[in-house]
C-alpha cells in the first residue's frame, strides 16, 4: 500500500468515484484505540447510507463504514502483465464463450442469453458484454423470464479483476437478490512453453470427436446426454485427448479448442489413482503441439479457485491469472 512514508493521511475519495479503482485504509474493531488498520484495493462499487462497497479483483466484496475510513484515493488500473500474451477482457470473454457454445441463444442488446439443457453454467447463463439496451433491472427481469420459460435456473456470468470487467454489475446483481454460486480464474499463457514441456506424450491419443471411452472418464460430472455431447463438440476447431487406462475408462483426458491465435484447454481430468504421474501435463503438451501446428500461439484455461492441484500444475506451465469470472444465480430459483 502507499499510505506509509510519513505523509498526512487523507480521504480523497467521494461517492462521485463509484466505478473507479481505489485504495483505502480503514479501522477494524472497536474504535481507533482498540482496532487495527486494514488496507483494501478494488473497485468502489457503491457508497450508500454511509457504507462503501469495494469489490476486489477476486470478486469478494468488502463493506466499510464511512466512519472507519482513515485514508483513500483513486489509483490507476492494475498494470497489464508483461509475461505471456496480451489480451483484453472482451477478447477473452468471447473466445472462452465460443468454446462452450449453447444449443440456443438470444441477444438482449449486447448481452447474450444461452441455454443448453442445463449442461454447464457456461452454456446456460447470460453473458453481458455491454449495454443490454434497457435499464439493468429490466434486463435482469428479462433474463429471469427467459430461463424460467426453459425450466432452467437463471444465471448471469460476470467478471472482475481486469480492465473492462464488471464489478458494478456484480454489485448490482447482489443488491437485487442474485447470489454468487461459483467463481473461477481465467488464466492465460504462451502456448509454445506448454508444447515444449518435458512430457511423455507417446501414449496420448488425439481425436476430433469424444468417443465412449472419453465420455466415461468425463462422466464424473454426470451422465453425458445429447445436449452435453453437442456442447463438448462445439467450438471453431476441437480436439480431444486421452491416455488409455487399465480398463475401458482412460487414465486421463483433455479437450482443446483452437480459435485463431487462442488455444483453450478444458476438461483436463485424471483418474485419481493415476495422479502425480505427469498425465495431465502429457495431455496438455500433446494438445498444445497440435494447436501450434494449426497456428495458435496463446493459451487460456479456466480453473476454480479452490482447485489447488490444478492451479499448481498451471503455475508450472506458465499460466497467469487474467481475471475472475462468477456465476450469479437468482436466489429464488
Amino acid at each position: 500500500m502507499e499510505f506509509t512514508g510519513g505523509g498526512r493521511l487523507e480521504v480523497r475519495i467521494t461517492s462521485a468515484d463509484v466505478g473507479k479503482r481505489v485504495s483505502v485504509r480503514y479501522v477494524t474493531g472497536q474504535g481507533v484505540e482498540g482496532g487495527k488498520f486494514t488496507d483494501s484495493v478494488g473497485v468502489l462499487t457503491s457508497w450508500d447510507a454511509g457504507v462503501l462497497l469495494i469489490t476486489r479483483k477476486s470478486g469478494e466484496g468488502v463493506r466499510i463504514p464511512e466512519s472507519a475510513l482513515v485514508a483513500g484515493k483513486v489509483v490507476p488500473a492494475a498494470p497489464a502483465r508483461r509475461r505471456g500474451p496480451a489480451a483484453t477482457f472482451a477478447e477473452l470473454a468471447r473466445a472462452t464463450a465460443r468454446a462452450w457454445e449453447p444449443l440456443e441463444s438470444e441477444r438482449l442488446g449486447e448481452w447474450t442469453l444461452r441455454a443448453a439443457g442445463g449442461f454447464t453454467r457456461r452454456a446456460n447463463s447470460a453473458l453481458p458484454l455491454g449495454d443490454p439496451g434497457m435499464p439493468v433491472p429490466e434486463a435482469l427481469e428479462r433474463v429471469r423470464e427467459w430461463y424460467e420459460a426453459r425450466k432452467l435456473p437463471p444465471f448471469v456470468q460476470a467478471a472482475t479483476g481486469a480492465e473492462g470487467t464488471q464489478e458494478l454489475l456484480c454489485a448490482e446483481l447482489e443488491r437485487r437478490g442474485w447470489r454468487r454460486e461459483v467463481s473461477a480464474e481465467v488464466r492465460i499463457g504462451a502456448l509454445a512453453p506448454v508444447g515444449d514441456a518435458d512430457a511423455d506424450v507417446a501414449a496420448v491419443r488425439l481425436a476430433r470427436t469424444a468417443d465412449g471411452a472419453w465420455l466415461r472418464r468425463y462422466r464424473r460430472f454426470g451422465e453425458v446426454d445429447a445436449a452435453a455431447h453437442a456442447v463438448l463438440a462445439s467450438g471453431p476447431n476441437v480436439w480431444f485427448a486421452s491416455v488409455p487406462g487399465a480398463g475401458d475408462v482412460p487414465a486421463a483426458i483433455g479437450r482443446c479448442v483452437v480459435d485463431g491465435r487462442w488455444a483453450g484447454f478444458l476438461a483436463v481430468e485424471v483418474d485419481p489413482e493415476q495422479r502425480r504421474r505427469g498425465l495431465a501435463t502429457a495431455v496438455m503438451t500433446a494438445l498444445a503441439r497440435r494447436a501450434l501446428e494449426e497456428g495458435a500461439s496463446a493459451a487460456w484455461l479456466q480453473v476454480e479457485a479452490e482447485n489447488d492441484g490444478a492451479r499448481a500444475l498451471y503455475d508450472g506451465l506458465g499460466f497467469a491469472t487474467h481475471h475472475h469470472y462468477h456465476h450469479y444465480r437468482w436466489a429464488e430459483a
